[in-house]
């Protein structure tokens, strides 16, 4: 298929926005549903609904089948080695945090490191702050090199011995760019530390092998892969999660409580407080099988030919400046950062969605690159499988107008 035959499966492309027809280019944000989806979160609570591992009855036995065949279908997707590797979240985010909370404030020592990359999104960054200091270990950070990518040297000097920790994204929702986890991984190990991936961008995109990668904990969210919001996944090797203590208390983590005492439930309910998503987790089965069906390098290749399509027509216009375009490495995913010179992110947004063009503006929940870079805030369009050359020449088109518009 190409993505003109993709957009077929995703009614809300064929909305107008505006009075004009939508082009979609915010899928670093969240990505749209297939109608395979939304009939899989429909089906199970038009026809399966209860609380899974709670009750004797039919409903409750089939929404128990449907949350756990929702994690072996995850394990297989990412090639975890066991089913309870795989702990459901709400997103991304919250597996991050589980991971600073559960195993950062109980192992991380007063002078031990933890190491990150200023390219972090918000959420692999702001809970290694609160861990770095509450522990009173110190926080050191990885930069960039010119083009974007992460310095290799700072790789291999910033990581050391007084290291704990290292947390890197595997793709930067900023620039795009690929991050040599592999490389990092190894490094991290060699000096004893654990490796924590932030795959919310790239396991929509790419294949993901956690085991291949050396991830110690990895962490994605749904709906950045064509599945409902409210759903997420903390990939965890086994060994390091039976030693971590339960992030959130309640019902379904319990094994036995006593008025004083309490003892927790075995991987993966530990980390599973309370009612769970099940319908979420019927849409991300439902997600992966819709994902599954094509290969992974067909995603890629339509998201290179976008890039190879809009860069080159991005260039010829004087007033745009782009960010993390000049790789010479082929490890380019399909976000394009971008201003128009003398006009605000915020006021670009608002021009392109007057002509149906949605994209992000802002400092994308990574501020400390944003000011690396020496910008309060960019634009971001991103692309997936379902975008094409006519939604690159709108955009292009509505670019030419903003500054007309701005009178500039």
């Amino acid at each position: 298929m190409n993505s003109v035959e993709f957009r077929k499966d995703f009614p809300i492309l064929n909305r107008k926005m505006n009075g004009q027809p939508l082009v979609y280019l915010d899928n670093g944000a969240t990505t749209q549903k297939p109608e395979h989806v939304v009939r899989a979160l429909c089906g199970y609570y038009g026809g399966c609904n209860a609380n899974p591992h709670r009750g004797a009855y039919e409903l409750s036995v089939k929404a128990t089948e449907i949350y756990e065949q929702a994690r072996a279908r995850v394990q297989r997707f990412i090639h975890a080695a066991r089913p309870e590797e795989i702990i459901f979240t709400k997103n991304a985010t919250e597996a991050l945090n589980l991971v600073a909370y559960s195993y950062g404030l109980n192992f991380v020592q007063p002078g031990d490191e933890i190491v990150i990359s200023v390219a972090e999104h918000h959420s692999n960054l702001v809970p290694w702050q609160r861990v770095a200091r509450q522990r009173g270990a110190k926080l050191k950070y990885m930069y960039l090199e010119k083009d974007g990518n992460l310095s290799e040297d700072d790789i291999e000097t910033k990581i050391t011995e007084k290291t704990k920790i290292v947390a890197v994204t595997q793709v930067s929702n900023v620039l795009g760019l690929v991050n040599d986890v592999r490389r990092v991984a190894d490094k991290a190990h060699s000096v004893g530390a654990v490796c924590v991936v932030d795959g919310a961008q790239s396991t929509a995109h790419m294949q993901v092998d956690v085991q291949q990668l050396g991830a110690d904990f990895f962490a994605f969210s749904g709906h950045k892969l064509l599945s409902p919001m409210g759903i997420g996944v903390l990939y965890g090797r086994k060994e390091l999660l039976e030693t971590m203590p339960p992030f959130l208390m309640g019902g379904d983590m319990i094994e036995y409580v006593e008025e004083q005492d309490a003892t927790f439930a075995e991987l993966p309910a530990k980390f599973e407080a309370g009612t769970q998503n099940v319908g979420g987790a019927a849409g991300l089965t439902a997600a992966i099988d819709y994902l599954e069906q094509f290969t992974f390098a067909r995603i890629e290749q339509i998201e290179k030919e976008l890039l190879d399509y809009a860069l080159p027509r991005l260039r010829e216009l004087p007033f745009i400046e782009l960010y993390g375009c000049d790789t010479r490495r082929n490890n380019k995913t399909g976000i394009i950062t971008f201003n128009v010179k003398d006009v605000h992110p915020h006021d670009v947004a608002t021009i392109l969605d007057a002509q149906g063009v949605a994209i992000r503006a802002g400092h994308h929940c990574a501020q400390p690159l944003m000011r690396y870079l020496g910008q309060n805030a960019t634009c971001r369009a991103s692309f997936y499988l379902y975008n094409t050359r006519e939604d690159i020449d709108r955009w292009i088109e509505a670019l030419q107008q903003v500054r007309k518009v701005m009178r500039l």
